[in-house]
Formats: structure tokens, sequence, C-alpha cells
């Protein structure tokens, strides 16, 4: 097979992504933990590893559709070259690197877009964007955050009504069992949605260097995906738990079940239909769910709000980075 890039520049791009990977695991690790570290029920380290195992397992439970929206649906597959691949990769890594640093647990799903649209404009300007994925995306920054909210305030409502007479002390034992479950699930969901967004962004790379077709995505790419941000996972992203798991409103092992569960539910529904969402919006809305549906005041809207503007500024500030480092790797590639 000959390649249309040098073999050596494809080995490094494809290893850069699975860089952004183990990143993407190793800043998201709060989403996946954070709610049953701050209750308790589990130790750090043991969270991390429980959390891990699930990221994995999604690879036997779910279709690759998030991986196809990102590879064929969110910029022309045919500008795409190992230039706009490097360009995307380094202002996804670059903002990460910049929110974790800083503790704030903004999106790398939402970094990777934002770069790959920045590098993409760089190269051939705004028509090489496809709309209607695009459009996708930026509805369910709204969406995801909103499902979360709405689904974990429902089950902390109902979960109250149903438990209403039940004993304190009983009701935190069975959550805390029940949690585990919880905390897989939405590990499970992690796993579907955000591994799949570096298999579409290797798959791109590939198809450019002339490697593989666009009907077809190596199951080495779609193992080593799953397997990257597992262990980013595992080594985790100890400066956002804290945040996430009880700097927006304190939580009990009911409250982390209903998080968790509403986040969970969310993500499979985004997964089930091919749309790449930021497993930070669904969590961060699913805990302000939970908070809000207890005690208005329990959340620290402060807080929330300049998440918020986290949110916002990613896309265009890992555009911004992505079209600079694609300049940079027209000369260095």
């Amino acid at each position: 097979m000959t390649l249309s890039i040098p073999l050596w520049t494809l080995v490094f791009l494809v290893a850069l992504a699975l860089a952004f990977d183990f990143m993407n695991g190793f800043h998201d690790a709060a989403n996946s933990i954070a709610t049953v570290v701050s209750t308790g029920v589990l130790k750090p380290h043991h969270a991390v590893l429980w959390a891990a195992t699930f990221n994995v397992l999604a690879y036997l439970l779910f279709e690759l559709k998030v991986a196809a929206t990102v590879g064929k649906g969110i910029v022309d597959p045919v500008v795409v070259d190992h230039y706009v691949i490097f360009g995307a990769l380094v202002g996804a890594l670059a903002w990460n690197i910049i929110t974790w640093w800083f503790g704030i647990p903004s999106s790398s799903s939402h970094a990777l877009i934002g770069g790959m649209m920045g590098a993409t404009i760089a190269k051939a300007g705004v028509d090489a964007l496809v709309g209607s994925g695009i459009l996708k995306v930026a509805a369910f920054i709204l969406v995801s955050p909103l499902l979360g909210f709405v689904l974990g305030a429902l089950l902390m409502v109902a979960t109250s009504w149903v438990a209403r007479s039940t004993p304190p002390r009983r009701i935190d034992r069975w959550f805390r069992r029940l949690q585990l479950a919880s905390s897989a699930m939405y590990s499970l969901g992690h796993g579907s949605n955000d591994a799949q967004k570096t298999m579409g962004i290797i798959w791109l790379l590939l198809i450019a260097a002339g490697a593989t077709g666009p009907d077809h995505l190596p199951a080495w790419v779609v193992l080593s995906c799953y397997l990257a941000l597992g262990f980013g996972t595992m080594f985790g992203g100890w400066r956002i738990v804290k945040t996430m798991g009880q700097k927006i409103t304190k939580l009990k092992p009911v409250g982390g079940f209903c998080a968790e569960t509403g986040g969970a539910m969310t993500l499979f529904i985004a997964s089930a239909g091919g749309i790449p969402v930021s497993t930070t919006h669904t969590i961060t809305g699913a805990i302000v769910g939970v908070g809000s549906a207890q005690k208005f005041s329990a959340v620290r809207w402060g807080l929330a709000g300049n998440i918020v503007w986290a949110w916002i500024l990613t896309i265009p500030a890992s555009a911004i980075i992505a079209a600079v480092a694609w300049w940079l790797g027209t000369f260095l590639l």
C-alpha cells in the first residue's frame, strides 16, 4: 500500500491522537469519579480503576456512530490532510492542559471539535465545514447539560418520594451500593462517547494517508482508543475532582446515584444517536439538577456560571490555537 504522507508522520500523528485520548481520560476522570469519591463510596485509587474498567468495556456494547460523525460529519474529509490533523490535535491538547492546570471542568470533546474547525478553516475556509454536523454539536452544548439537569432532578425527586418514610441511615446504606452501579453506567457512557471521538480523528488521518477507506475503521484503532482513554482515566485528573464533587453542591450517596444515572442516560441517548457530546457538560448539569431538587440555594451558582464561561470559550479558544498549530505544522511536518 502506497501512503500519501511519510510513514513517520503517520505514526507520529496516530501517537499524538492517542496522547489526546489519554489526556481526555485524564482530564475527564473527574466526570466519572467525582461523585462516587466525594460521597465516600470509593477511595480515589479504587474509583479510577472502576471507572477505567467500564470505559474500556464500552468497546463491547456500543456501535461506532460517534466515530462516524467525527470522521465524516464535522469537516469535509476531502480537505483533511496531516497538517489539519496536527493542528486539530495540538489545539485540543493545549486547551485541555490549560483547563486542567487551573482545575476548570471544560469539555475535551468540544476542544477537539474546535481544533478540527480551526485547522480546517485555516486551510480551506468556512466552506469546508459540514454545517449540519456542527449544528448538531452546537445544539447539544445546550441539550446535554439541560437533559442531565432534568433527569438528575427528576430522579432525585422520585427517589426522595419513594424513600420518604425510610430511615436516613438505611437510605445511605442502599445508595452506597447502588452508586457503584450508577458510576459504572456513567463510565460506560463516557467510554462510548469520548473514545469514539479520537477514533474519528485517526480515521480521518488514515483516509487522508490512503491507508484505509471511508467505509472501514480498523479494529486496532477502536481498541487502542478505548485503552488509551481507560489508562488516562486510571491516572486521573485530580485537580478537577473537588470542583465537580463538592464545590458545585454537596452530594450524599443518593444524590451521587441520581446525578450519575441521569448523566449516564444522557450519554447513552447521545451515543446511540451518533452525537458527540461533552461528558463534562452532562455530569455538571446532572449535579446541578440534583442540588436544585433538594434546595435551590444548595447550588453555588457563581461557580456554575464560571464553568459555563469556560464552556463558551472552549471551541473558539481551541480553534484559534489549532489554526496557529496548522500554520506551524506546514513548516515542521
